[in-house]
């Protein structure tokens, strides 16, 4: 694990300031730093640069920048690839030095090319340089575990982990990109290949860029593809109960046993839930008699403290269990890091108890296990529970569409008039974005709440049209929600959902949190159900092994991963609501952050800025505020926006030095 970053250019950048670049990444990689710079034939410069936490041959042997023997290819790396030393025993010809990954990876790519990745079972993302070819390639892993930024000026390119070396860059002035702005708002997080910077992308899960010497877009190559994965792996299903069961126990200790590989202490996440309670099971059963170290941490509100479960199932399973009770002042005290770890905005609240027990888990080991990615591959969320049962009542929606549009007058239509379910249910029409529904006037507040400006349309390179596409002289904002759900190939929306969150959700807010959770405390996180043959295993699972009618006529969701969780662990510690990583939003804005988000809201502030529209942006404030903590108003239903605002304007004021005006 680790943080990477480098360029590809005709401007010089001098090798103390890729240095100051690299070293602003000390917190993912504090055990090593490495710099390179080569002038190359055609008058570009190459940089390179790492910074290392050390998992695998702590020597340095491992450090990176790293190259062939022969001087042909240069690599910066951030990860792990689980499966390296199968790898390098189809490679005996290759005049091997250490014992770490990096090399592996340079290896197989000179045997293989750049479709090596597709060998590869592990996390990743990294730059290699080919002097031979001319060609540059950045790399990221299937489900986007490992992060990649890049920015494009030109023929010159800039690449980093994170944004913090692209703000450091010398001649960087990012400008925010407004367009995306009600996206970020209404889903919390901003998902590749798009960033909240003009010029400025992410590699996108799964998937190579390949840049050339005067070529000034990337070609790409997506080796890796959900819908595609999911449409050849149903072509074999698998609907016997037992057999799935027995195959994935096999699968998922092979999963959790690669990921056991490492040369400094490891252990886990456990919150309690199945997820992470059949990952620590699984993990102590690989141990023995050796008792695997599990870490949870609990709330002094009894309302979000899973603490206990967690415990009970650590005593059961006889690990060497660590938790801390966390009060609100410890969770508030990390607000004011989340733009300097996050930098680039991210508003799932969740982030801050994930940084909380990675840093507890820190304290004892360099390695920590999760059950993450199991609701998106399972059938976990309930939101699967909703949209199954607006499938049900589609049919109803479509013919009250249709009645809806008799005309009232005055541009009113009958369906205006419907309930707000009603609503929901009939305006649901649009094949693209079907299992997206939610409140029209969420939406709708998401997009006035930023300014709108005259001129001409913002340029998308990652989605076509806008809901403010047709207004004369209004620049158009990307749409809140996906519309890309036709592309998924299933008559079940659950289905269709699952897939859309794998793409979406999971790369661009769960596994993003993780990350630059746990990175915060250099802390490795690895995620076993992200396992490739995990993965595409559960897409031949029939849908009723994930989303399973019971005895008693009620749904169970994650059904199969219940059942294996059960074979370790009793029914009775296991079975109860899920409570999740929650903070007390309302209470926050309300109360201890008031004075700061009133700042943020300020009309002459906002005003100066030039983002938000002062009209609506203080109003919803106002309204907020008014209705006193606890209350149930309107303003109190859009407590997540006005957090997400909060948290970009602390952001912007963090990065200010690096934004343009």
């Amino acid at each position: 694990m680790c943080g990477i970053c480098g360029y590809l250019s005709r401007r010089m950048i001098t090798k103390d300031q890729l240095s100051a670049m690299n070293d602003t990444m000390i917190e993912r990689g504090p055990d090593d730093a490495g710099v390179e710079a080569w002038e190359l034939p055609d008058g570009r410069i190459l940089g390179m640069a790492q910074r290392r936490l050390s998992i695998l041959d702590l020597s340095m042997l491992g450090h990176q920048p790293m190259s062939t023997p022969d001087g042909r290819v240069s690599l910066v790396y951030n990860g792990e690839i689980y499966n390296f030393r199968e790898i390098r025993k189809e490679i005996p010809e290759y005049p091997f030095r250490s014992n770490c990954d990096t090399e592996v990876l340079l290896a197989a790519y000179l045997k293989w090319g750049i479709r090596c990745v597709e060998r590869f079972n592990g996390m990743f993302a990294f730059a290699l340089y080919d002097r031979e070819s001319g060609e540059l390639f950045l790399a990221r892993d299937r489900m986007g575990q490992k992060p990649l930024y890049y920015w494009m000026d030109g023929e010159n390119l800039v690449f980093a982990s994170v944004l913090a070396p692209i703000f450091k860059c010398p001649g960087f002035s990012g400008k925010i990109r407004k367009d995306i702005l009600p996206r970020f708002l209404f889903q919390e997080y901003i998902n590749a290949p798009e960033t909240i910077l003009e010029n400025v992308y992410k590699v996108e899960p799964g998937t190579v860029l390949t840049f050339d010497a005067g070529k000034t877009a990337p070609a790409s190559w997506k080796y890796w593809d959900v819908r595609e994965r999911y449409q050849a792996m149903r072509q074999d299903p698998v609907t016997d109960s037992a057999e799935a069961k027995d195959q994935l126990r096999d699968l998922l200790r092979g999963a959790v046993r690669r990921r056991m590989v490492a040369d400094v202490p490891l252990g886990t996440f456990l919150s309690g839930g199945y997820d992470s309670s059949l990952i620590s099971a699984v993990a102590q059963e690989q141990l023995g008699s050796t008792p695997l170290k599990t870490f949870s941490i609990g709330f002094e509100e009894q309302e979000y403290d899973e603490s206990p479960y967690a415990k009970a199932i650590a005593e059961h399973l006889g690990t060497d269990h660590t938790q801390q009770i966390i009060g609100e002042k410890e969770l508030l005290d990390l607000v004011s890091d989340l733009p300097k770890f996050f930098d680039e905005p991210m508003s799932d609240s969740s982030q801050i108890p994930t940084m909380l027990v990675s840093r507890l888990a820190k304290e004892k080991v360099t390695v920590a296990l999760s059950g993450d990615a199991g609701d998106e591959f399972f059938c976990g969320y309930g939101i699967y529970d909703t949209v199954r049962r607006a499938q049900q009542l589609d049919g109803l929606g479509r013919l009250a569409h249709e009645i809806g549009r008799f005309p009232l007058g005055n541009g009113e239509k009958l369906e205006d008039r419907y309930p707000f379910r009603m609503q929901v249910i009939s305006a649901n029409r649009d094949p693209r974005t079907r299992t997206q529904f939610g409140a029209g006037s969420y939406v709708e507040l998401a997009e006035r709440m930023v300014r709108r400006e005259g001129g001409s349309a913002f340029t998308d390179p990652g989605a076509a049209g806008g809901t403010l596409g047709n207004m004369p002289g209004v620049r158009r904002f990307l749409p809140v929600n996906y519309e890309v759900e036709d592309r998924y190939p299933s008559g079940n929306w659950q289905i269709t959902r699952m897939l859309l969150d794998m793409d979406t959700y999971l790369p661009g807010d769960i596994l993003t949190k993780v990350d630059r959770a746990s990175m915060k405390y250099s802390l490795e996180n690895r995620c076993p159900f992200l396992d490739p043959e995990v993965m595409l295993y559960s897409y031949r699972l029939d849908h009723d092994l994930k989303y399973h009618r019971n005895e008693k006529g009620g749904w169970s969701k994650k059904y199969i991963l219940k059942e294996l969780a059960c074979d370790y662990i009793p029914r009775n510690l296991l079975e109860r609501p899920k409570k999740g990583f929650s903070v007390p939003l309302d209470k926050w804005l309300s109360g201890p952050l008031r004075e700061q988000l009133l700042t943020y809201g300020n009309a002459q502030f906002l005003r100066e800025q030039g983002i938000f529209d002062p009209e609506t942006v203080t109003g919803l404030v106002s309204r907020f505020l008014a209705e006193g903590d606890g209350g149930a108003g309107t303003g109190r239903n859009y407590s997540r926006l006005l957090w997400s605002f909060f948290v970009f304007q602390q952001w912007a004021e963090y990065w200010k030095g690096s934004l343009a005006r």
